[in-house]
């Protein structure tokens, strides 16, 4: 027997049970498969494919560049950039390129040891091309996801830049590949070299090493230091983006003298002693508005249509950016702000302003002062800044919060509380070091309490509220172990994304992408882009996004703190707004919005010295805020937040008051919670001050769900306990006459007082409508009830006229007072704890008058 199959006696290709074999996928007696029709199979295919590939070279290579003619120049047409209406120039790209041929010979071995290192370590060995890196960018090309870079040789890349676009295409990769061939055979690989330093873009408008060299270090190139030609060798890879991002530019630089170590061109004393130098760029620009914002422009459009494209084909681009609003945030700036920043010792600002209704910005000043090089003016701390926002973040970690289920008026303990369980402490302290007992977590966020925050943050969840704040677009805090410090903008963020994302809260739960380009027309006027409005992301549902403007708008509940009708207000419009300090005043922020503007603001110095104390979010920052809201949206029509929804929570300790106490309807006959059913005589308004912890009402994951049976078992239960018993030993400590109940207030509802128990009454006579010719009303009714019924009330039109307590409760009631006319009889019945119900009787009351002969 002989067996091809598996193990459940199914086989492919025989038979089972020692029957002959059967053959299958034969045409009469020729198996497809043989080894010869493979053979035939495989060359058939291979001429194939020769033949396809041969005529398309043929037909891409019939208008190749002639290579020969490579440093020609061609007329090239300045890029321009212009605010939304298109018709104020922000910012020419030069079309006249800034370029000094120089001699191999001139050029620092370090330099071109780098470029090799990095780019291309088999240079001098492969004729133009790496086959087979071709072919695994190919494979992984035909991934979804997938790119692959570092497959380009160096002649590859002075194709790319010299000769042909950065047009990312199969077609244009086997025009470079073809070129590049051509170029070996033509040029020796010290001519190459020596092409490919005087012919590469690096930035701005340099081409070539000499002209990079002279505009970034004011210097020859062949005096370029170690640190310096590594820096030179990184920076055509993508030079829009580290010239705007110094950070980027040093690691790549960093990068490249460790590759120059590994192939064994320095020692690695050599790359130490060159990585911790400081790394300094000079550039210089001219007839530019809106630097900060033209730059983050530029860098896009290098990553959209390359850098050759950029400078020399002479785009139209049509930004985002509002002129108006513009000027006026770079005339607070520059002249409102200084004489505060002085007093604050602060050296700069920053500020982002979004329409949150589409994404796109309208303003943006990167710095205090672009052109001032003391500050590091050029560097964007809009965009390229990562600092922490203190408790401007705090908004972020209590709209997550809402979304679990806690609500604004939930009650939290302000009060000294350790929350490392461990032998270390962490003791977290509000601004003031007060403490305010239990508070809402309206009054928490609006006074910016800390201790507050920081359960807020273990109610939700370090990693639900990490999640939470990547819905809402920030990027950076999966990457830090920021623990419960995080709600106290223990995490780093820029203000581009902070901003954004309080677009969400503006905007009913949606944001969008930052968007700064509206449209991109070539020389000829063809449009290459333009913006379309896509679905925005549903980062938060609108009720939380209502709940926190709500509560960011609520300017009484932070006067405690703040006083009224301050910086964060806006004198003719409703408006929200928080700030944010970091730890010894280093940064200070300033995030507010109405339903069609937000704007973030940041002050503060350079190299992260602090500012003087008291000087922070709220005394720096929220000026210059207020200043240019008020001016960006004058005689702009008034708009107003959505209703927040109801508070619908049924456990007391999620509606409580403002100032902490828990005011509730106390059925009195019960001690339970009042409902509808409830007579009023038996209703009564009480307050309540909770003597435990949230964590002793609710389950954390589940805020709305059953109580608890083990608070206990929560590992912060008796920690946040004990710092409730110690505020209140210290509050009797400061003030011995200090006396308040902490009586437990009732969770569940009055049960007695319900529909099933109501009574029940029936009127057997008179009927309805009667017409009475008589002094007596003769009622006969039926009643009962589960509890029985102890009395019955007659009313005539309200007037009590008879109350009975026995039975069978019938009335015989004369009305001989009573006006002749329409009257309402009211049958009440009720039970022992005031279960009632009600019957009503229409008659005419016509008495016959008696007459006398």
């Amino acid at each position: 027997m002989k067996y091809i199959g598996n193990l459940n006696k199914r086989n492919y290709g025989y038979a089972y049970n020692n029957k002959q074999p059967k053959k299958k996928f034969n045409i009469g007696n020729k198996d497809l498969f043989s080894k010869k029709n493979l053979v035939l199979f495989f060359l058939t295919v291979a001429v194939f494919v020769f033949i396809i590939s041969t005529i398309s070279i043929i037909w891409i290579s019939k208008d190749l560049p002639d290579p020969d003619k490579l440093t020609d120049r061609q007329v090239n047409q300045s890029t321009k950039i212009f605010d939304r209406t298109g018709e104020h120039l922000l910012y020419e790209i030069f079309l006249d390129e800034r370029r000094t041929i120089v001699e191999l010979e001139e050029i620092p071995q370090n330099l071109i040891h780098g470029v090799i290192a990095t780019e291309d370590t088999a240079f001098y060995e492969h004729k133009g091309i790496r086959p087979l890196s071709i072919l695994r960018a190919f494979v992984y090309g035909l991934l979804p996801g997938k790119r692959v870079s570092g497959t380009s040789t160096l002649t590859q890349q002075l194709v790319k830049n010299a000769i042909l676009s950065n047009e990312r295409s199969y077609t244009r990769k086997i025009k470079e590949a073809i070129l590049s061939i051509r170029l070996e055979q033509k040029y020796s690989k010290d001519q190459i070299l020596k092409i490919y330093f005087n012919e590469i873009p690096y930035g701005s408008t340099n081409y070539g090493v000499e002209s990079a060299s002279q505009s970034y270090f004011g210097k020859h190139v062949s005096n370029l230091t170690l640190a310096e030609c590594a820096t030179l060798a990184g920076l055509p890879q993508s030079p829009s983006t580290y010239l705007n991002n110094l950070d980027k530019l040093k690691n790549r630089r960093d990068f490249v003298l460790r590759r120059m170590f590994e192939e064994g061109y320095i020692s690695e004393e050599e790359k130490n002693q060159a990585q911790n130098e400081i790394l300094e760029i000079k550039q210089s620009y001219h007839n530019i508005e809106a630097p900060h914002f033209v730059l983050y422009v530029k860098e896009q459009l290098v990553n959209e249509f390359g850098e050759t494209v950029v400078a020399k084909e002479g785009l139209k681009v049509i930004t985002t950016l509002d002129w108006e609003k513009q000027q006026a945030a770079e005339k607070i700036i520059n002249e409102d702000s200084t004489p505060l920043l002085e007093k604050a010792s602060a050296d700069n600002v920053s500020l982002v302003s979004i329409d949150p209704k589409n994404g796109q910005i309208l303003a943006m000043i990167g710095s205090k002062d672009f052109f001032n090089d003391e500050i590091d003016g050029q560097f964007n701390v809009a965009t390229l800044g990562r600092r922490q926002p203190g408790s401007s973040f705090k908004p972020i970690i209590y709209a997550a919060a809402f979304e679990k289920g806690y609500t604004p008026e939930t009650i939290l303990y302000d009060v000294l509380t350790d929350f490392d369980l461990t032998a270390e402490e962490y003791i977290p302290h509000n601004y003031d070091l007060k403490e305010y007992g239990p508070v809402s977590i309206r009054k928490a966020l609006q006074g910016s309490l800390n201790i507050p925050a920081v359960k807020t943050l273990y109610l939700v969840g370090l990693d639900y509220a990490i999640k939470f704040a990547e819905k809402m677009g920030y990027t950076s805090l999966s990457q830090g172990d920021f623990g419960l410090s995080l709600v106290l903008g223990g995490g780093e963020v820029s203000l581009l994304e902070h901003t954004n994302a309080y677009s969400a809260f503006a905007n009913n739960g949606i944001n969008y992408k930052p968007v700064s380009i509206l449209q991109v027309e070539d020389k000829d006027g063809k449009i290459l882009s333009k913006w379309k409005k896509e679905k925005g992301n549903q980062a938060i549902e609108p009720d939380i996004a209502n709940l926190i403007s709500s509560v960011l708008s609520d300017d009484s509940a932070r006067s405690y703190i703040f006083g009224s009708n301050g910086s964060l207000t806006l004198k003719d419009r409703p408006v929200a707004a928080k700030t944010g300090t970091t730890n010894s005043y280093v940064d200070g922020w300033t995030v507010g919005y109405t339903p069609s503007l937000v704007t973030g603001v940041w002050v503060g110095n350079t190299n992260n010295s602090p500012m003087n104390k008291n000087y922070g979010g709220g005394t720096v920052a929220a000026p210059i805020w207020n200043k240019f809201m008020t001016e960006a949206l004058k005689n702009t029509p008034i708009e107003n937040f959505k209703e927040a929804p109801e508070n619908k929570s049924e456990k007391p300790i999620l509606k409580g008051q403002n100032d902490g106490t828990i005011k509730l309807k106390i059925d009195v006959a019960t001690g339970k919670l009042a409902t509808s059913s409830t007579p009023e005589k038996y209703i009564e308004e009480k307050i309540f001050m909770t003597a435990h912890s949230i964590l002793h009402y609710v389950n954390k994951d589940d805020p709305n769900g059953p109580v608890p049976e083990h608070p206990e078992d929560d590992p912060q239960y008796f920690a946040w306990e004990k710092g409730i018993q110690d505020w209140i030993n210290r509050k009797k400590q400061e003030n011995p006459d200090w006396n308040v109940s902490f009586e437990e207030p009732p969770s569940e509802y009055d049960d007695l007082h319900s529909l099933e128990l109501i009574p029940q009454i029936e009127i057997i006579s008179p009927a309805q409508g009667i017409v009475l010719d008589s002094d007596l009303l003769s009622v006969d009714i039926k009643t009962s009830a589960k509890r029985g019924v102890a009395k019955v009330t007659y009313k005539i039109d309200d007037e009590t006229i008879k109350i009975l307590s026995e039975y069978p409760f019938n009335l015989n009631y004369s009305l001989n007072n009573l006006e002749v006319g329409n009257h309402i009889l009211t049958i009440i019945a009720e039970d022992d704890i005031g279960n009632f119900s009600k019957e009503f009787l229409d008659f005419n009351f016509k008495p016959e008058k008696n007459t006398t002969n």
